[in-house]
């Protein structure tokens, strides 16, 4: 009797709960990273408002640059560069169901990156900025935001030592995130700021192996002369120079996923909402991809700039490149909004 009373007990846990629950523990990382690109996003959306726009900031009405030909050639291919990859992530989250979204993150993480990097070094090259070092490059566009060379949205960023991060332009990112998605201006800011922290956390530890690595650079015990393998507080301060400041683009950084990287894996496994994923990073590229322009625009005249758009290969004819030159680029270099009721450019 009391055998048959033991297998009728129906278990508390059931192997499906156990394996929800697995699979749920399991896409917290990839559900943590969604968040943190759709509170960058909703951010945007939240503060993209006439009186934010890249025309209000004075390092943009002051910004010019005498362009040679070569120049002016060297600039097209960023920008054809910077649209055929933003072309090729449009196409994928365009076309792609969730499953396919979901697989085609190998690919798009490095994509939605390279789209942005590429309009970056075309506006970095009419501000005198010339080269590929991917360091110089991080290091003056962190300059650059700190200068307000970009608009509200964007212009957050971490700064100061290991240990003693501060966050400047998100009056709420000291609140505690949450693991869901943000449904609120405070919850957003939580989350990058969080982002900003745990990123250039990841650099300055970096940055130390590199130090210690290194016999030149090494920091050393000053009884022993041996390499340290323990640091206090002022040894992180005395590398706190070469961090730089933490903004949007190390944030953005952290898509440079390898293909063959057990953390995409993660990515691929997990259970999230791949389409706003794809949507948030999306909106993100687009929004920087048109600050950049609007500066590249202005430096070689919007006239040329027209005319270069005119000329795109048949697969950017007619398409978002032309839509955010009518909706951004020409009203932010003309000061004339082609349509009141507008938004911006998806």
């Amino acid at each position: 009797m009391t055998t048959t009373m033991e297998n009728n007990i129906i278990p508390l846990v059931t192997d499906e709960q156990k394996q929800a629950e697995e699979t749920w523990r399991k896409s917290i990382p990839a559900q943590v990273f969604l968040n943190y690109f759709f509170a960058i996003n909703y951010h945007i959306q939240e503060h993209d408002d006439a009186a934010g726009g890249v025309q209000h900031l004075p390092y943009f009405r002051a910004h010019q640059a005498e362009l040679t030909e070569e120049d002016l050639q060297a600039v097209t291919k960023m920008l054809h560069a910077s649209w055929s990859t933003e072309y090729a992530l449009r196409a994928t989250a365009e076309l792609g169901d969730e499953d396919y979204l979901r697989n085609a993150l190998h690919w798009t993480f490095p994509q939605a990156y390279h789209a942005i990097l590429s309009g970056l070094q075309a506006f970095l090259y009419t501000a005198g900025v010339r080269s590929n070092n991917p360091s110089l490059i991080r290091r003056e566009v962190g300059r650059l935001v700190v200068r307000n060379a970009y608009p509200r949205p964007v212009s957050f960023y971490a700064a100061g030592a290991y240990g003693d991060f501060s966050i400047h332009r998100l009056p709420l990112a000291g609140y505690k995130p949450g693991l869901h998605i943000a449904g609120k201006e405070i919850e957003a800011q939580a989350q990058i700021g969080q982002f900003l922290r745990t990123t250039r956390k990841i650099k300055a530890q970096a940055t130390r192996l590199q130090i210690q690595a290194n016999p030149n650079t090494a920091i050393r015990s000053q009884k022993t002369g041996k390499v340290l393998d323990k640091w206090t507080a002022s040894h992180w301060q005395q590398i706190t120079w070469r961090l730089g400041y933490t903004t949007i683009f190390d944030l953005l950084g952290r898509l440079r996923i390898s293909q063959t990287s057990r953390e995409i894996e993660r990515f691929v496994e997990a259970d999230i909402d791949f389409k706003l994923f794809h949507q948030s990073l999306l909106n993100i590229v687009s929004y920087l991809n048109g600050i950049h322009e609007s500066y590249v625009a202005k430096a070689m005249g919007l006239e040329r700039y027209e005319q270069l758009v005119a000329e795109l290969p048949k697969h950017l004819q007619h398409s978002f490149v032309q839509e955010r030159l009518r909706k951004q680029v020409a009203p932010a270099i003309t000061g004339i909004n082609p349509n009141p009721q507008m938004g911006m450019a998806a």
